[in-house]
């Protein structure tokens, strides 16, 4: 599980650190420039982090989903495990 979490860190890290991933969409891009032509260049800032918040999100959201899911099915199989060893050895005696 270790090495899974490290692979999707660095996986978030290089997707995060890429220049293509502040790209905006077409209406997003010319309202970005029609606010520069004004002087003002926080609204392509603010449009840059809300894409990112949405793109992020739901990356999340799955990885928290299956992390749980693989906890609980690894305690599910411990458990099935424990008994059929006591029955085993129920058997044996």
């Amino acid at each position: 599980m270790k090495k899974f979490l490290a692979i999707f860190g660095l996986v978030v890290l290089f997707v995060m650190n890429s220049v293509g991933a502040f790209a905006q969409c077409a209406m997003c891009r010319g309202s970005v420039e029609s606010s520069m032509g004004n002087g003002r260049n926080n609204v392509g800032v603010g449009l840059n982090t809300g894409i990112m918040f949405l793109f992020v999100v739901p990356y999340i959201l799955v990885a928290v989903i299956g992390y749980l899911w693989y906890r609980n099915s690894k305690r599910a199989q411990a458990e099935r495990q424990f008994v059929a060893a006591r029955i085993r050895s129920a058997y044996e005696n």
